[in-house]
This record gives structure tokens, C-alpha cells and sequence, in this order.
């Protein structure tokens, strides 16, 4: 593996780039080899939590599955907060359960999925993708244990660029989530912002790839 995508919807099927494909329950594509699998909060169905709940037990049982989501809360969406964090947390229990990290989404809810971390005394690595905040709520998540994924923003906001610096480097991954530059794309600017080569940033990335997910 020369390079490490943490979340993305669109398998490209390189050789030298492992892929952490997210994928949805009722979706599941077979011939996708790694990925993770989750109710996100947006498409959330009353009436198949418990069916897409069983398929995500089925496939964490898989060596393929690496990860569990993404999942989440978002405050922004009509869902109700109480309906999210009920499935989230079943979701976070699977997790525990068969020892497997969490790709998160959050969007407004950062002191909520801190809280529901602490209460439930979840020991699997928790990861909040795409992150587009302050170096003040970074900082937070970080103390409370959590990994952050960079990607769309960082290419996007040259303003996260100190937030970015501020994360340790034990505590990071890149990724592309749905955006149309490739993970390349993604490293080269990491490596220039930390002012380091990519071989060294490659260095980095896998070393807390095998903390993550090789444990």
C-alpha cells in the first residue's frame, strides 16, 4: 500500500492505493474488497434498522470489513436527534462487539458524539471523516481520543490548513469522500502543508493504519 484513502464512494481499483470504500447495507457491492458498512444518519428508514443492523453484523464478521459506518449524528438534517443517536449507538455496541473501528459523520453534533463516546466506554478507534471545523473543536476530539480525517476541506479551505498542522501526526488520515480529485491529490497538498515528503507522509499514514486498523 502506497497510499491509504479512509473514505470514499467511489472505488477507482488502483494497485497502489488501498480504499475504504463506504458502502450502505441494502447496496453492499461484493466485488468492492475493502470497505466499511453503516446506517449514515441521512438515510435512516424506520422500518429497516433492524434488517440493515443484521446485514452490518454479518459483513463485521468479514476480514474485508475494516470498519464499521459511516455513521453519526447531524443536527442538520429533519431525522430527529434522539432517532440518530438510538441507531448510532447500536451501530457503536456492533462496533465494540467485533472489535472494529468507526468512520464518522458529524455535522453539528461534535459534543454529542464526545459525550455518547464517553458514556458508552468505547475502546475501538473512532475516526470523524471529512472534518471542516476549528483548531478549538480539533483539539477536543483529539483529547477525547478520536482520529481525524482530512480531505474535500482541505483541498477546498486554505484555512484549515493550521488545523491541520495542529493535529498530531499519530492522530490523522486523508481521504476523497465524493470529491472528483484522487487521494494523490489529497497527499501532495498534506505533504506540502507539513512540509514533509511524500515517502515520509506515507510513513506516517500507515504506521497509524496498522494502529487503527490492525489491532
Amino acid at each position: 500500500m502506497e497510499l491509504f484513502n479512509f473514505h470514499t464512494h467511489q472505488f477507482t481499483n488502483q494497485p497502489n492505493i488501498l480504499e475504504l470504500v463506504n458502502q450502505y447495507p441494502q447496496e453492499f457491492d461484493a466485488t468492492i474488497p475493502f470497505y466499511s458498512i453503516g446506517i449514515h444518519p441521512w438515510y435512516i428508514k424506520e422500518d429497516q434498522i433492524d434488517a440493515d443492523l443484521k446485514i452490518i453484523e454479518e459483513k463485521l464478521q468479514t476480514k474485508n470489513c475494516l470498519a464499521i459506518g459511516e455513521c453519526g449524528l447531524d443536527k442538520r438534517i429533519e431525522v430527529p436527534l434522539e432517532k440518530q443517536i438510538f441507531v448510532f449507538e447500536k451501530q457503536l455496541a456492533l462496533a465494540e462487539k467485533y472489535k472494529k473501528p468507526v468512520v464518522i459523520h458529524c455535522v453539528a453534533a461534535f459534543q454529542e458524539v464526545i459525550a455518547i463516546k464517553k458514556k458508552l466506554k468505547i475502546s475501538v478507534p473512532m475516526i470523524i471523516h471529512g472534518f471542516s471545523k476549528n483548531s478549538q473543536i480539533a483539539e477536543q476530539l483529539i483529547k477525547a481520543g478520536f482520529y481525524i480525517s482530512f480531505g474535500k476541506y482541505l483541498l477546498r479551505n486554505p484555512e484549515l490548513k493550521s488545523v491541520f498542522l495542529n493535529v498530531p501526526n499519530d492522530r490523522f488520515f486523508l481521504e476523497t469522500d465524493t470529491i472528483e480529485e484522487g487521494i494523490s491529490q489529497v497527499y501532495d497538498l498534506a505533504s506540502e502543508y507539513k512540509n514533509i515528503t511524500i515517502k515520509e507522509l506515507q510513513e506516517i499514514i500507515s504506521s497509524n493504519f496498522k494502529s487503527v486498523f490492525e489491532r
